[in-house]
């Protein structure tokens, strides 16, 4: 079962999260979609693979719905070495803090042993590429299940 953990502030997040669901049942796979301010952190140590979806809020900060589940990596600090994590962010170019919110949260389960599988996803508000796309493109480029 992959874990696919969103944080979000407008909803996005939560639908790309729904789409990456969607891609691997589709092929076959088994996954769920997890709040990211309902995830039990301790358990993290004993995913083989994860994904983090959150977007980026205001001048660069993380999501209110993202930010417990920082905070919870930050002060508990789990064993994430057995773990991978594909990462995909969303955001606006049009700000400096472009995508600030994913790297932010990837740094940290880097920090933490978690390698990281693929190039982070990115979806810019700025452009005119619907999400669905831009994430299914992502999905089927750089998670597991969709390279055998």
């Amino acid at each position: 079962m992959i874990k696919v953990f969103y944080g979000t502030e407008s909803g996005n997040s939560e639908m790309a999260a729904d789409d990456i669901v969607e891609l691997i049942e589709d092929a076959g796979g088994a996954a769920e979609v997890i709040p990211m301010e309902d995830a039990d952190v301790s358990e993290l140590s004993g995913e083989k693979l994860i994904i983090v979806v959150t977007s980026t809020y205001g001048d660069g900060e993380l999501p209110e719905t993202t930010q417990p589940f920082y905070d919870a990596l930050k002060s508990d600090r789990p064993d994430l070495s057995k773990v991978s994590f594909a990462a995909f962010g969303l955001g606006d170019s049009t700000y400096e803090t472009y995508g600030n919110g994913i790297d932010t949260v990837s740094a940290l389960l880097k920090e933490l042993g978690a390698s990281q599988t693929g190039e982070t996803g990115r979806h810019d508000a700025a452009k005119t590429l619907p999400l669905t796309d831009v994430v299914s493109t992502w999905a089927q480029s750089t998670l597991p299940i969709f390279q055998d």
